[in-house]
């Protein structure tokens, strides 16, 4: 049984992940973290929410129970704590220092966040991190959001993970809930490349397609610990 952990599910790949891996035979079950429930429901789906910076502390045994009419998720809890069971863990979580309000608050959530969700990810026996990070990502880079970025990959490979996936995306493409003006322009002078299939590395990319490279990698059997996909190997990935 293989089960898939995922959180940032609110984001452009995080939700295009998450319905990819719901539709994915390979997974028996689909545990989506996060700080609220999701407004849908699915038999593989099963939801833990809470104080994310707390999330190692969590009682997440008693959060699956809960959903458990029967006691149907009895044995997955059992088998999640005696690690036996195949985990994979996919991460999506980002927001803009606009979004969030000052470069701390942004630290908080694309870093601290992401390393608490690995961290417990680990516990749980993850074998398997795949993390969405940032096309510049750099942590000697002079631009923040890049530093961030950067140092966040860096503090993963540290985790120790048998498996960590790095993905790179370039400008994302897709129905964003929220008006991103700098995207908007960016897109309109990037969209060239696309219809012309230049700068494979650089050219936007479809958020779905992004989703299914992350699963595709995930199932597939890797030489390396550690893997660093830009968007030109995305593309063929979810093509």
């Amino acid at each position: 049984m293989t089960i898939a952990l995922i959180s940032g599910t609110s984001g452009l790949v995080g939700m295009q992940l998450l319905h990819q891996l719901l539709r994915n035979a390979a997974y028996s079950y689909v545990i989506s973290v996060g700080r609220r429930s999701l407004a849908m429901k699915h038999e593989k789906l099963l939801q833990i929410d809470g104080d994310m910076p707390k999330l190692t502390s969590w009682a997440w045994e008693d959060q699956i129970n809960a959903q458990s009419l029967g006691g149907v998720y009895q044995n997955l809890v059992l088998a999640l704590q005696e690690k036996k069971v195949t985990v994979h863990a996919f991460c999506s979580l980002g927001t803009t220092i606009k979004q969030a309000g000052s470069k701390d608050k942004f630290y908080a959530v694309d870093h601290d966040l992401v390393l608490e969700f690995a961290s417990w990810s680990k516990k749980l026996g993850a074998s398997k991190f795949l993390y969405v990070s940032a096309m510049g990502a750099n942590s000697q880079s002079s631009i923040f959001y890049n530093q961030v970025k950067g140092k966040t990959e860096e503090d993963l490979k540290a985790i120790g993970f048998p498996y960590l996936g790095l993905f790179r995306p370039s400008l994302l493409l897709g129905a964003r809930h929220e008006f991103r003006f700098g995207e908007q322009v960016a897109t309109f002078f990037m969209m060239p490349l696309t219809w012309l299939k230049l700068g494979k590395n650089i050219r936007p990319i479809r958020d779905h397609v992004v989703a299914k490279a992350l699963v595709n990698v995930a199932l597939s059997d890797s030489k390396s610990s550690v893997d660093c996909f830009l968007s030109g190997k995305m593309q063929e990935l979810g093509a």
